[in-house]
């Protein structure tokens, strides 16, 4: 076995070889779980900020309450779920999409609102309803705004996919934890 300091390589291209099968299997729950979180915080970010779009007071309270979310560790968020969901994928998507949240609401409602006023006059000049004007004019003017919040929340939740493998689910982050275990370098390199 390599040990991190010593007598072996630090990385034994045999053993990932040796276990190909259940890297990709690692890999792919890890995509799942990602694809999981970052779908449900969307459908969620989507509701919510059509709800702040059309009812202002309400952006202060959402982004308290998700800002709150997004400020709690991970460890302890899993930790504080076990107990009332299990060490199942459902604790671990409750975390993730909880941490999406954030990040996907304010881009979403920044992406809308740093659309040219005068775009939206023109666009209601021309006869244009408010539906067709929020699905042909505004979204497509913020998109790119809200696709950068998707990709930054895609990143945090790449990141964080890898903690749920203290709560047996983790992807990628199985092989962390057990090479953390076992001492072994090669499985922690390649987590």
């Amino acid at each position: 076995m390599a040990q991190a300091g010593g007598d072996g390589p630090f990385v034994r291209w045999d053993w990932i070889w040796g276990h190909l099968d259940l890297v990709w299997e690692k890999v792919v729950e890890h995509l799942v779980l990602t694809g999981i979180a970052l779908g449900v915080g969307l459908a969620i970010s989507l509701l919510l900020s059509a709800v702040v779009l059309r009812w202002r007071p309400s952006y202060a309270p959402i982004t308290w309450v998700t800002g709150v979310a997004y400020s709690i560790p991970s460890l302890a968020l899993f930790a504080f779920l076990v107990p009332i969901t299990g060490f199942t994928i459902l604790t671990a998507e409750i975390g993730l999409v909880s941490y999406t949240l954030l990040i996907l609401i304010r881009n979403m409602v920044a992406g809308i609102d740093g659309v040219d006023p005068a775009v939206k006059e023109a666009a209601l000049g021309m006869g244009y309803t408010r539906r067709r004007l929020f699905f042909q004019i505004e979204l497509p003017l913020a998109l790119p705004v809200i696709i950068a919040g998707l990709r930054i929340a895609g990143v945090t939740t790449i990141g964080l996919v890898t903690v749920t493998a203290l709560i047996g689910q983790g992807g990628v982050g199985y092989f962390i934890l057990r090479g953390l275990n076992r001492f072994f370098s090669t499985e922690i390199v390649l987590g």
